[in-house]
């Protein structure tokens, strides 16, 4: 599986983002993906993950309320809603892919990872 971020950008605190992950391969609908950001400075944390089906999501405590994920299993594309940004959001921000996580929120769990996307919010 290959995967490629986009959507980032500067934004001003309380404001949205979207972010969009594109996969290649026709297997896509089989892997949970997830959403993982690193700040400078800082280990790579997770931030929301997404079950094979889509029927399950997961989401870190500090997210939760404000970041949605969802997929599409059909355009293979898993993409990160972003409202009420803070500035403490900011950091590069990477879609990855697991076939069978044993720990959604653990990026040793994932085996594909895109580039990264930076996401910056000025306060």
């Amino acid at each position: 599986v290959q995967l490629q971020a986009s959507g980032g950008g500067l934004v001003q605190a309380g404001g949205s983002l979207r972010l969009s992950c594109a996969a290649s391969g026709r297997t896509f609908s089989m892997y949970a993906m997830g959403w993982f950001r690193q700040a400078p400075g800082k280990e790579r944390e997770s931030v929301a993950a997404i079950r094979w089906s889509g029927d399950n999501t997961y989401y870190a405590d500090s997210v939760k309320g404000r970041f949605t994920i969802s997929r599409d299993n059909a355009k293979n594309t898993v993409a990160l809603q972003m409202n009420s940004l803070k500035p403490e959001d900011t950091a590069v921000y990477y879609c990855a892919a697991s076939y069978n996580p044993i720990n959604y929120y653990n990026p040793v769990s994932y085996g594909y990872w895109g580039q990264g996307t930076q996401v910056t919010v000025s306060s």
